[in-house]
């Protein structure tokens, strides 16, 4: 025997970061709300996020720090639940939490902590969550939308979607946002993996041997760079700069490395000058770990005592080294992408509320938006404030 309908103001797909803040705000503005996930248990990313400790937000949040088509499109959301706000929450429930750099903030205890401070902020009276229960179908008709979910059926006129993308799938990320997306008429900004670590072929497997080797560098692909640390690892290039640098890279294009953006233009002839005994192979190794020294100098084909190199081919050396030219074959996919770049379009939505304009009480939030953030609490901020908005529109 089937169970009875059950009927909502709204039904909330996916009950990650976005989903749980939506349903909280739509919750405490006296609102019925269902809140679905698949998983066993609610915010699974959250629970994984920086190192378990969930890099929750930056104080450094601003609309430039996000990838869309519509560059325009995050100011509302993020302008109307900022960093400030949300850091007001977490201090609220007495989370203690410390910035690492360059505005990242983290939990001092568990990222546990973020996901019982957003369940306890949905009213028990107000939102119903149902875990473990896959979507089996979604209609729409006489203005409600009906959600068959494990062997259940539920009505509300306003379906928010805050499934996420297809980023890491161990998880159970999916498409699905994008395919009911399409269900309704929505267009989709090809999705690809961004905050991936990038992959090597060619004559540049090499630099696969200097796998576990980092250094602080200077990223760049086309007219953004990141200064932050490059890791090479036994596929390609790792490391917060690359993570950062990939969301901008695409096919075909090269990324730019800078291993010593402390140091001038001529540094190598200057030195020569000062120490002309000291060899080039020390006069790096003083800057860079030993192994990616020595592929380098390799590569660029130089060494003996600096007294003995013209300042020519001293100043091109240090001009290699500071635009040192790779050429990814790819990146390492969606299973090792932190997150999604493209998605539901925003030019499908409200910036302000982040309903489907020609779809009436159809929401989406969060990373299933084309809305993509950068490393270091960007993206949570995004999931914060999308969630937020439509939480007071529901």
């Amino acid at each position: 025997m089937s169970k009875i309908p059950t009927h909502y103001d709204a039904i909330i797909l996916g009950a990650g970061g976005a989903g749980l803040m939506c349903a909280a705000v739509a919750g405490q503005r006296g609102r019925k709300v269902l809140l679905i996930d698949h998983a066993d248990e609610p915010g699974k990313k959250i629970l994984i996020s920086g190192g378990g400790r969930c890099n929750f937000t930056n104080i450094g949040t601003a609309p430039d720090r996000y990838l869309s088509q519509n560059k325009h499109f995050a100011k509302s959301a993020l302008s109307r639940y900022s960093a400030g706000d949300f850091i007001a929450l977490v201090d609220r429930y007495g989370i203690d939490w410390h910035e690492k750099t360059l505005g990242q903030l983290f939990c001092d205890g568990s990222a546990r902590q973020i996901v019982a401070m957003l369940m306890d902020e949905c009213p028990a009276d107000a939102v119903s969550l149902s875990l473990g229960k896959s979507i089996s179908n979604i209609s729409h008709g006489d203005g409600r939308y009906r959600v068959e979910y494990g062997g259940e059926t539920a009505f509300a006129p306003s379906l928010v979607v805050a499934t996420g993308g297809p980023s890491i799938p161990k998880m159970g990320a999916t498409g699905f946002a994008y395919d009911l997306a399409r269900q309704f008429g929505l267009k989709i900004v090809e999705p690809r993996p961004a905050l991936v670590p990038l992959t090597l072929g060619g004559e540049e497997t090499l630099f696969r041997e200097l796998s576990g080797v980092s250094a602080p560098v200077i990223a760049r692909c086309g007219k953004t760079a990141f200064r932050e640390a490059a890791l090479f690892t036994h596929k390609g290039l790792s490391g917060p700069a690359i993570l950062q640098i990939s969301s901008y890279w695409q096919h075909g294009e090269s990324v730019e490395i800078d291993f010593l953006p402390d140091l001038a233009g001529d540094w190598l002839s200057q030195a020569k000058r000062q120490l002309p005994r000291l060899s080039l192979k020390k006069a790096i190794n003083a800057h860079l770990p030993a192994r990616l020294t020595e592929t380098l100098i390799e590569r660029i084909a130089l060494e003996g005592e600096l007294g003995n190199l013209t300042d020519k081919k001293l100043d091109e050396a240090t001009r290699r080294l500071s635009h040192w030219r790779f050429m990814p074959n790819g990146t390492e996919g969606f299973a090792k992408a932190e997150v999604t770049a493209g998605g539901i379009s925003t030019a499908e939505l409200s910036s302000k509320n982040m309903e489907a304009r020609q779809v009436p009480g159809f929401y989406a939030i969060g990373e299933a938006v084309d809305v993509t953030g950068w490393l270091g609490g960007y993206n949570f901020q995004w999931a914060w404030a999308s969630g937020h908005a439509a939480g007071k529109a529901i």
